[in-house]
């Protein structure tokens, strides 16, 4: 880590203001008790200001009077406050009373302080078997080669055919108590981090549903963006990876099998006489785990509830804007409708004086001389040829039509290949052109681009040649004229 990053943490961390604050010690044991040690979420503001003030109580009693002066709830208000975030102060749906729960950073600042605490035993052992497991889960279930994952199983059933034929010679290993008390430490401690994590997890998920209310609320772009966006964010919180891993959890431990397996395990532990120093609490560790996830689990209901609700109220509060403006627009219409005009009963003169000012009249403009052209007309060629003037082509549609039905004969349809192969065309491009633009009811013309035609005509000694889609003529309630 760095130094800014460390320093950091030092200023702004709830879990390092906690532990530098005057009051560390009555923080941490308070809570610790209350919260963590009972596995407790949500207490009420009387049921905590009586246990603050018990505890205070007997402390004064002990230290003195003025060694914590202030009464019990400023303290939990305090400890809630955005200077120390050390609890988190609410209103359910369901109560009108405050309720306070405890913050990760204090449970991570208890298992620190726990671990400065010298202990008579470090084993070592079960976490190398753990560091081994995990390893060969990863390499295992990352592994796509069928040889080696066959390899890896049939390693597993050498192993365990190996443990069945000791087993049925009466030869059994057990472990000694050394390891049975390492391994006991290593269950105690995972066991109680995993319940300290849920905390943590509750808490990303209350982060997470912050920046989605952010995102919505400082929205700049489109409506349809907007719900697009929210509507893909309301399944964010389940869909996380830290969702999917804490419902993957969730569903292993609700397992009627696993909680039966996890309860005749733990009734087993308690009878291994070689590990002295046994909890007695963690032989319900695993309902603790339940009651914790289902917690954490209502949680992401109500999160993902309240964010619906939240968009409802965006939007409700959009069409409420929409609907005044539509009122106000249907009460001017009706104020418009029918105007109430007051009845004449005489006429009057318009008294209003009309003033014509000097200075309103134009000033005089002279007026623009327009410059007239003075050149002479000069004498047209007279000698021209005027024959393109007689010689231009008329196209008789009504022909065209009496060939194209003299061709199709009584067929239902004929190609425009066939209808010039019996007439000529004449007229060369200028009648095949408009063969293509005839427009008479009944008749039909489809151009078919999948097939291509050449159509051929001789015009002032120049035989030429169209290159076009395949033309056909299609004969509707036209034949029956």
């Amino acid at each position: 880590m760095k130094y800014e990053e460390i320093e950091s943490l030092r200023t702004r961390h709830p879990a390092w203001t906690l532990l530098k604050s005057q009051n560390a010690s009555l923080v941490l044991s308070f809570l610790s008790r209350v919260f963590v040690d009972n596995n407790l979420s949500g207490i009420s503001a009387s049921v905590l200001v009586d246990e603050l003030d018990e505890e205070l109580y007997g402390l004064n009693q002990v230290l003195g009077d003025q060694r914590f002066p202030k009464s019990a709830s400023e303290y939990l208000d305090d400890w809630a406050d955005s200077d120390h975030g050390w609890l988190r102060k609410f209103y359910p749906n369901d109560s009108d009373e405050a309720h306070f729960d405890l913050q990760p950073a204090v449970e991570k600042a208890v298992l620190w302080v726990k671990d400065l605490q010298t202990r008579q035993f470090i084993g070592t052992e079960s976490r190398l078997n753990i560091i081994f497991e995990l390893l060969r889960q990863m390499v295992f279930g990352a592994e796509n080669d069928p040889e080696l994952r066959l390899a890896e199983l049939r390693r597993r059933k050498q192993e365990i055919d190996l443990e069945i034929a000791k087993a049925e010679s009466g030869e059994i290993v057990l472990l000694d108590s050394v390891s049975l008390r390492d391994r006991y430490h290593q269950f105690s401690r995972a066991a109680r981090e995993l319940l300290a994590d849920f905390r943590e997890v509750e808490e990303n998920f209350r982060r997470l549903d912050r920046s989605l209310r952010e995102q919505i609320a400082s929205w700049t772009g489109s409506k349809g963006a907007l719900l697009d966006e929210a509507l893909g964010s309301r399944n964010s919180i389940s869909d996380s990876d830290q969702g999917r891993s804490f419902q993957a959890f969730f569903d292993f431990l609700l397992s009627r099998q696993r909680q039966d397996e996890l309860t005749n395990l733990l009734e087993q532990l308690q009878g291994i006489h070689e590990i002295l120093d046994q909890d007695s609490k963690l032989t319900r560790i695993h309902f603790d785990w339940i009651d914790a996830s289902e917690r954490t689990q209502g949680t992401v209901r109500l999160l993902s509830d309240q964010l619906r609700r939240f968009l409802d109220s965006q939007v409700w509060l959009e069409n409420r804007r929409i609907f005044d403006l539509l009122k106000s627009i249907e009460l001017k219409a009706l104020q418009v409708k029918e105007p109430n005009e007051p009845s004449l009963c005489m006429d009057l003169d318009d008294m209003k004086a009309s003033l014509n000012l000097p200075f309103e009249r134009p000033f005089y403009t002279f007026p623009k001389k327009v410059p007239i052209e003075t050149t002479e007309v000069t004498e047209g060629y007279k000698d021209f040829d005027s024959s393109i003037l007689t010689t231009q082509i008329f196209i008789d549609r009504e022909a065209l039509l009496e060939k194209v039905i003299e061709t199709m004969g009584s067929q239902r349809q004929v190609s425009l290949t066939e209808v010039v192969a019996r007439s000529n065309l004449n007229n060369g491009l200028a009648e095949l052109v408009g063969y293509m633009s005839l427009s008479e009811p009944g008749l039909e013309i489809v151009f078919d681009e999948t097939a291509r035609d050449r159509v051929g005509w001789t015009l002032d000694d120049t035989y030429r040649e169209a290159d076009l889609p395949r033309v056909t003529f299609t004969r509707g309630e036209i034949g029956n004229e």
